[in-house]
């Protein structure tokens, strides 16, 4: 599009919302638009624009360059529904290509009608298939009774996500598909903050370990005070390695 044909469509545009036009407008929607033909496409854009009642029923519809990009886009592309590429029998790959292409601008030009319906198998070869299993004894189509129908729970069962979170964690009760949390809760948080890993106990569960021995628990609650001695001491460490300050005399 030059300018003269963006002043032209300009002109349409200000037949529904008497916009100004100048030279500068011109300009600049020529070079949004350089790579947008002024065809009938471009045209209808603008009048589907103004068609479609704003949000806000007080504002003011004003039309811009990306809304006839996107508009025309849409209108061609809506003739392409159910285009299905036609082969021909020994085509290249650049054969295929330079085909393919050609139909496709036909259609979304609107110089060739776009395909009324979408190309569908025909039935006859499935009946027949469904009458064969039928006759063999098969009753996959068999209407099942209400006291045949799996209870809730199984339905539950079988959709739960793999891994930890596809269980309540046995440490913080947290729920399925929810992660775990950690002790205490805030205003902003009531239940904990949630943790960066799951409970130990929640991945042994979802492993299929059993649960740990009195003696085991013990030794773990252990082994994480020993830990939190450590960090503590280290802490208290930095703190008296903290020099004292100097104080500078200025000179008189």
């Amino acid at each position: 599009m030059n300018r003269s044909e963006a002043a032209e469509l300009l002109g349409h545009c200000a037949a529904f919302d008497n916009r100004k036009e100048s030279v500068a407008a011109a300009t600049a929607w020529a070079s949004a638009l350089h790579d947008v033909p002024l065809d009938a496409d471009t045209r209808n854009a603008v009048s589907t624009y103004y068609t479609t009642a704003p949000k806000d029923p007080d504002a003011k519809l004003w039309i811009l360059p990306h809304h006839v990009r996107t508009l025309r886009s849409k209108i061609r592309s809506a003739r392409l529904e159910n285009f299905q590429y036609e082969p021909v029998e020994g085509e290249s790959t650049a054969e295929y290509l330079a085909r393919y292409r050609g139909q496709v601008q036909a259609i979304a030009s609107g110089r060739v009608p776009a395909p009324a319906s979408r190309l569908a198998i025909e039935a006859d070869p499935a009946g027949r298939f469904m009458r064969e299993l039928e006759a063999r004894g098969w009753e996959g189509n068999r209407r099942v009774d209400e006291d045949e129908r799996p209870v809730e729970a199984e339905l539950i069962d079988s959709v739960r996500r793999s891994g930890p979170l596809g269980l309540v964690c046995p440490t913080c009760q947290a729920a399925i598909g929810r992660p775990c949390k950690t002790p205490g809760g805030s205003e902003k948080q009531p239940l904990g903050k949630p943790r960066a890993k799951p409970h130990t106990a929640r991945l042994r569960a979802a492993a299929g370990r059993s649960d740990q021995t009195p003696e085991q628990r013990a030794a773990e609650e252990q082994r994480i005070r020993a830990m939190s001695a450590r960090h503590l001491a280290r802490q208290a460490a930095a703190e008296d390695d903290i020099p004292d300050a100097e104080i500078v005399e200025e000179a008189s």
